[in-house]
């Protein structure tokens, strides 16, 4: 673990999973039931799933670029942000963001969650002032979302770090491939089996369970001076 973190300038947070669960109260298969009935009500032809970022690959793969999919997108950002007043913290992810933080790594989001969504979020749970405006999400096209490197690359470009200096923590393939798109480390955040077995079979390296795990090694990491 501090081999993974020795050269770490910067560390990219996926959102959905290693900060928070979104969907805790207001929950992604409800969610994605109110995007089917609106795609429906709208002639867009949507696959029976309970995964909302599916129903909106669907649409926007059955028209794309039209007025139907993009509104179907802003109904699924409104969702989102409605789900990020409920949503639930995980475990140990403020602790690692203050100690990230106090070690002067830059710290940025990437998310195929609206970034309206992550900023509401971020400034409930009392962490947007460690985030600073490096919080990056959808940019409108759908096939820009991770495993594209695009909200990755974004992110880089915000902080200004290098590839090779950065991390990512994420706890989908789709994190991983991302990631390695982007020339940049990876650690896995995987709260359980599945989602621990699913990592490995990708390829993922360092798969953490807790992410309080993490903590020993980021306090025990020499400082560097805090970048804005």
């Amino acid at each position: 673990m501090r081999k993974l973190f020795a050269h770490t300038e910067c560390v990219i947070f996926d959102f959905d999973g290693p900060l928070c669960s979104l969907f805790a109260v207001r929950t992604a298969s409800s969610v994605a039931e109110r995007l089917r009935a609106f795609a429906d009500a709208h002639q867009l032809p949507v696959p029976a799933t309970d995964d909302p970022h599916a129903v909106l690959r669907a649409a926007a793969a059955s028209r794309p670029g039209s007025t139907a999919s993009r509104l179907l997108e802003a109904e699924l950002t409104r969702e989102e942000v409605h789900a990020a007043a409920t949503a639930r913290p995980t475990a140990g992810a403020a602790a690692l963001v203050h100690a990230l933080g106090g070690r002067g790594r830059r710290l940025a989001v990437a998310s195929n969650n609206s970034a309206h969504a992550v900023s509401a979020y971020l400034g409930v749970s009392g962490l947007a002032g460690a985030f600073h405006d490096h919080v990056h999400g959808r940019a409108g096209d759908v096939a820009l979302l991770k495993p594209h490197p695009d909200v990755l690359r974004r992110a880089l470009c915000s902080t200004g770090a290098a590839p090779e200096r950065a991390l990512m923590i994420g706890d989908t393939p789709t994190d991983l491939a991302a990631a390695r798109a982007a020339g940049v480390a990876f650690l896995g955040f995987a709260p359980d089996r599945q989602r621990a077995e699913q990592l490995h079979a990708a390829g993922a390296e360092y798969v953490v369970t807790q992410l309080g795990n993490v903590l020993g090694t980021v306090n025990s990491l020499p400082s560097y001076d805090s970048f804005g």
